[in-house]
């Protein structure tokens, strides 16, 4: 039997129906994107602006935070505009763009992730080689290669959804569009396409995953024999890191490893790699790093620096003799 798309826009249920609760949420998600933007962006300018920008591994921090930044900039804005709308709809062609750019950007994120992992590795295992392994050449092109392998990854998804027909119910259980729920809205047998984002998204997280606690694995076997100091001089560096990849890829593999179906529950453990893990990273990584610390000290004393000389420019401009 032949189905014909027949959908032009999809209904958002979003987290809730009460209006207390979305009015909370709506406060509360604001401030979080308002918290991402002003972090992501710190950590960014603070980087780009320093010499920091020449270690790669905040080669690789600044552009996490421009990834962090874009991919919840697919989604939250408009979380937050539809948790105060009447009608909470998104047409098809932004629905599957949405999907697209969302597993793009979250596509690159997993793979600078494992790029950050590999750097941390070659810095505590290889410490004599880590400048010749990790040189700019070497950094630019794993940058290239997760955003090749993001595209890749959200091009498969894109396909997958694109080519599916959807002929009612439009109403879509969660608060951005994705695979699963697309999915539970098609009229036709989607039991292998389930199989494909299994393979596609799951796999992809749980390999990734396995890599990362292998390196990291390899890493604490091999600061075993360094002095204290150096053991948790080696930790702390990894400490923060770890931290981003269980946030991260904790909730994600909840819903993408599992077989094709969506549970009520989704929608909250989507918020962790949506909208808390982007929010927390510039925290995680600056709070417990001296030389981020310091190069945010030295950006802000700049500006402030800047601001000053200014004032005194005016102030002397105006009591100059005419």
């Amino acid at each position: 039997m032949e189905y014909r798309n027949n959908i032009t826009e999809f209904i958002l249920l979003g987290l809730s129906q009460s209006k207390d609760i979305q009015t909370v949420c709506f406060l509360l998600f604001l401030l979080c994107y308002l918290a991402i933007l002003i972090g992501n962006l710190l950590v960014m300018i603070s980087i780009t602006s320093s010499q920091l920008i020449d270690q790669p591994m905040y080669f690789f921090l600044c552009y996490l935070s421009l990834s962090d930044l874009c991919y919840t900039s697919t989604v939250t804005p408009k979380l937050i505009i539809d948790l105060l709308a009447t009608k909470k709809s998104i047409s098809y062609n932004g629905c599957m763009t949405q999907l697209f750019t969302m597993h793009f950007f979250g596509g690159i994120e997993v793979f600078i992730l494992t790029g950050m992992a590999y750097d941390r590795y070659v810095a505590i295992c290889k410490p004599l080689h880590y400048t010749v392994i990790m040189n700019r050449q070497r950094c630019d092109a794993m940058i290239a290669a997760s955003c090749a392998g993001g595209f890749l990854h959200s091009f498969g998804q894109f396909l997958l959804a694109i080519f599916l027909p959807y002929c009612g119910p439009n109403e879509i259980d969660h608060y951005f569009c994705d695979v699963y729920p697309l999915l539970k809205l098609a009229c036709t047998d989607t039991r292998k396409i389930g199989f494909l984002v299994i393979a596609n998204s799951g796999l992809m997280g749980l390999v990734t995953f396995v890599v990362l606690l292998i390196s990291y694995g390899v890493i604490i076997y091999t600061v075993r024999s360094y002095s204290v100091e150096n053991r948790q001089k080696a930790f702390s560096t990894c400490s923060s890191h770890i931290t981003v990849v269980v946030l991260f890829f904790a909730p994600l593999l909840f819903i993408y490893i599992r077989p094709a179906m969506t549970l009520p529950e989704d929608k909250v453990f989507a918020l962790f790699y949506t909208i808390i893990a982007p929010m927390l990273n510039p925290l995680i990584y600056t709070l417990r790093n001296m030389e981020m610390k310091n190069a945010i000290q030295r950006f802000w004393s700049h500006i402030l620096g800047s601001e000053g000389n200014r004032a005194k420019d005016i102030t002397a401009f105006h009591h100059a003799p005419s």
